[in-house]
């Protein structure tokens, strides 16, 4: 009787290993970085999509994404997948072939890069992240509270509501503005 203890410790090991990446911190997930916050006191959640192409050789930048404060929560609080973030960029492969997908045509490959450290409040939108296929990618962008409150209340307006720099590995800084999309 006195091997139980082993044996329990050694199969708790065994079963937390097995939990592999379910949404809540598993081996797939980014780490929740220290320099990390959300601060707003309006609700930014949506879409924000380049207003002019913004290109880094065969990627293009799709949008950029904000979830709710309750996803922001989440993530901080370790709760966390290796494909989903509470703020995140995506890019598609311009040189894939186009597919048909549930709100229209799509490039068949698109990459997600995921938050390593970001900074969302009413004023900005800061991002650092890191993918295989992009390498190293960095966003920081102001955002005009009057026009996303036009552009909220319109379900979407085409006017900037995001203005900012996005860095792509060792690419020079791209000029980005945005328009806001609620999504469907």
């Amino acid at each position: 009787m006195r091997h139980v203890p082993a044996l329990a410790a050694i199969l708790s090991a065994l079963a937390l290993a097995a939990c592999g990446d379910s949404g809540n911190g598993g081996s797939n997930a980014p780490a929740a970085p220290a320099a990390s916050s959300y601060a707003a006191g309006y609700d930014l959640s949506g879409y924000y999509l380049p207003l002019d192409p913004v290109q880094s050789g065969k990627w293009s930048l799709h949008h950029v994404f904000v979830g709710q404060a309750a996803e922001f929560e989440s993530w901080q609080a370790g709760q966390r997948s290796g494909t989903f973030g509470p703020v995140m960029l995506q890019f598609d492969d311009t040189s894939s072939p186009m597919v048909q997908s549930e709100i229209g045509e799509a490039h068949s490959v698109t990459v997600r890069v995921l938050p390593t450290s970001y900074t969302v409040n009413d004023a900005q939108i800061r991002f650092e992240g890191q993918s295989p296929e992009l390498g190293r990618v960095s966003f920081d962008g102001r955002l005009d509270q009057g026009a996303l409150a036009t552009s909220r209340r319109n379900l979407g307006d085409e006017g900037a509501v995001l203005t900012g720099s996005l860095k792509i590995g060792d690419a020079r800084p791209q000029a980005v503005r945005m328009r806001w999309w609620m999504g469907d």
